[in-house]
């Protein structure tokens, strides 16, 4: 049986040029995974044609384009610059195929807003951040002026995990405890997700931008078993910083959007309907209307790909109705996509 059509809002391209500068910085194994993975404009459109892709949402992956501590601002402009460029010409060849969350040379924040105009200029569907930049987690108050674009714009904003870092004397170190011995993906981007997200909030990124969406990958990671833990936290222990609950729990419901890429299905025979994505719906009450379909290619390889898609689609067939799984594949990305990204007159450059 044919899979539902979908519009995947986590996918990943790599043009020739991004390939050869992730091997120049020494990310010949990005991220501890055994290689580079190969992208092309046929090889993506084939894993479209084959999972009843509609259209695909496209992204530079980790470690972005700010590919090692201390590089030259210029050069990581230069490349943050080269793929949006690519991608909107993507767009513009292929516009019911292809959208795209612009990257954004980070941390110089200057240059950055000055990206964001551009990549608007361009058709950019929104903006593609990854969960630090060296050790300057989202949050952190250097990109208030970021945010504060943002929500002037109406962004959406999709938040990408990467290598957790931390800075240690004012230099860039890995936040790895195991080293190399596992590939970071496993585990570390999803803490890294929930580490990135629990920052905005506890930082008031999150209040002072109301009119950004945001975009969780992987279900949330480890956010939702965090929730209440971090949320009750100030109300058990007095003397810590205090959040309120019912507000972090309205914006999530209002704000935030989580894609399904990943294992967010167990793949046992018999339990279709178990694993990460009941545990959030079912246990912190987040409706259909929040999920969105991601297929990670290509990091995610087809055959992969397509195991997963089916995978959720038998997953999603025992928890939602017709109706629900329609929004989840479909309709929540398409209306996610119309929002209005600038609203005209104050505030737009």
């Amino acid at each position: 049986m044919a899979l539902p059509p979908r519009v995947d809002v986590h996918s990943h391209f790599l043009p020739p040029f991004y390939h050869e500068a992730l091997l120049a910085n020494g990310h010949e194994k990005v991220d501890g995974m055994p290689a580079i993975p190969e992208w092309s404009l046929d090889g993506h459109l084939t894993l479209m044609s084959a999972a009843n892709i509609t259209k695909s949402i496209l992204s530079i992956s980790s470690p972005g384009t700010n590919l090692r501590p201390n590089t030259l601002s210029s050069e990581v402009t230069s490349l943050t610059r080269k793929c949006n460029a690519f991608a909107a010409d993507l767009k513009r060849r292929h516009p019911d195929k292809f959208g795209f969350w612009a990257s954004l040379p980070l941390p110089d924040v200057q240059a950055a807003l000055e990206e964001i105009d551009r990549a608007r200029e361009e058709g950019c569907d929104g903006f593609a951040l990854m969960t630090n930049y060296h050790g300057s987690y989202l949050g952190d108050p250097m990109f208030d002026p970021i945010f504060a674009r943002f929500n002037e714009l109406h962004a959406k904003v999709f938040i990408h995990p990467t290598a957790p870092c931390m800075q240690c004397s004012g230099a860039p170190t890995p936040a790895l405890p195991f080293g190399d011995g596992y590939p970071i993906p496993i585990f570390e981007f999803i803490f890294d997700s929930a580490r990135a997200v629990i920052n905005l909030f506890f930082s008031g990124t999150v209040d002072r931008c109301p009119n950004v969406t945001f975009v969780l990958p992987h279900g949330g990671g480890v956010l939702p078993p965090l929730l209440t833990r971090f949320t009750a936290f100030g109300a058990l222990v007095p003397e810590s910083r205090g959040i309120d609950a019912k507000v972090v729990r309205k914006q999530l419901g209002e704000q935030f959007y989580f894609d399904l890429a990943g294992t967010v299905f167990e793949g046992d025979e018999g339990v279709v309907g178990s694993g990460q994505l009941k545990a959030l719906v079912r246990g912190f009450d987040i409706s259909h209307e929040r999920l969105l379909y991601g297929s990670d290619f290509p990091f995610t390889r087809h055959a992969s790909a397509m195991i997963l898609a089916n995978r959720m689609k038998d997953g999603l067939d025992e928890l939602f109705e017709k109706k629900e799984r329609d929004a989840i594949y479909q309709e929540n990305a398409e209306k996610l996509l119309r929002k209005e990204t600038l609203t005209r007159g104050r505030g737009d450059r």
